[in-house]
């Protein structure tokens, strides 16, 4: 696996591989990585002929009080896992090479409407951090195709928008969320749960397929289904940040005329914010 943290040895790596004809796939994360990721490096070797990974801890889409300082760095061992998994490449780009002027001066990509919704609103400028890392990355690298998992479903309908509406060429794609055994679903920030909390948090994977069970009443009352999912988490010892029951395709809520829905959450357990959703598919009513 051949490493670089320079852009003009990224570009001058892919224009060799496109240049022999190959197709590119990059998985842009912050590292830490566990299986999800490398489940994501996976999907992307059936979807492309080379495969590269990008780790950058992005400050942009921290908010003040948020964990940049204490995100975990991983290098050495996410190394070794993207070999183990047979990665072509690992982009390691700096702050300088990523921002080489002061970011708060630089160009922003915003996504309107969807990012200030469900974690855009708990987490101001969150959605514009990732929107313009994304961005850059699609840019630096220009793949045929970019990795995503599922389990920020929001991150992903942002990121596909973001591409559609700036005509970047490039394919998105979404993987399933990898949970653990117990169901809850894997994230870099599982590491800061102490065990009693680590032993609670499938709770809220329980939470959502109870609500997805919930979704099949007729008639459906979404908001008082939100409600109750918020109640249950309360119970199992979460603070509740959201629960939304949403339209899967542009995540409007959920009204008695949709059947494709995704429910969306995110709560705390101590200091920890977790994230998880499900998919729905519920008769259409009249």
């Amino acid at each position: 696996m051949q490493t670089v943290e320079s852009l003009v040895d990224l570009r001058n790596t892919v224009h060799t591989w496109k240049q022999a004809g190959q197709s590119v796939a990059l998985v842009p994360t912050m590292g830490n990585l566990h299986e999800g990721h490398l489940r994501l490096v996976d999907f992307a070797h059936t979807r492309a002929d080379r495969v590269m990974v990008s780790i950058f801890v992005n400050p942009l889409q921290f908010g003040q009080g948020e964990d940049f300082d204490r995100y975990p760095r991983t290098g050495e061992e996410d190394a070794r896992q993207l070999v183990s998994r047979q990665a072509d490449l690992l982009y390691l780009p700096t702050v300088d090479v990523m921002y080489p002027r002061d970011a708060g001066q630089m160009t922003r990509v915003s996504v309107p409407g969807l990012s200030g919704r469900y974690c855009g609103q708990s987490r101001p400028g969150h959605f514009d951090g990732v929107a313009t890392v994304v961005c850059k990355l699609l840019n630096q690298a220009q793949p045929d195709i970019a990795v995503f998992g599922e389990k920020d479903y929001q991150q992903l309908m942002i990121i596909q928008r973001l591409v559609a509406d700036l005509d970047i060429p490039v394919k998105i794609a979404g993987v399933p969320t990898v949970r653990e055994a117990d169901g809850l679903a894997m994230s870099s920030r599982n590491g800061y749960l102490d065990q009693a909390e680590r032993e609670q948090a499938p709770a809220l994977y329980q939470t959502l397929q109870q609500l997805a069970s919930d979704c099949s009443n007729e008639p459906p009352n979404f908001r008082a289904l939100e409600k109750e999912g918020a109640n249950l988490l309360e119970q199992a010892g979460f603070r509740t940040d959201y629960v939304a029951i949403c339209r899967k395709q542009d995540l409007e809520p959920a009204t008695d005329r949709d059947h494709d829905l995704v429910i969306l959450c995110a709560a705390y357990l101590g200091k920890t914010r977790l994230i998880d959703n499900i998919n729905v598919t519920v008769d259409q009513h009249a």
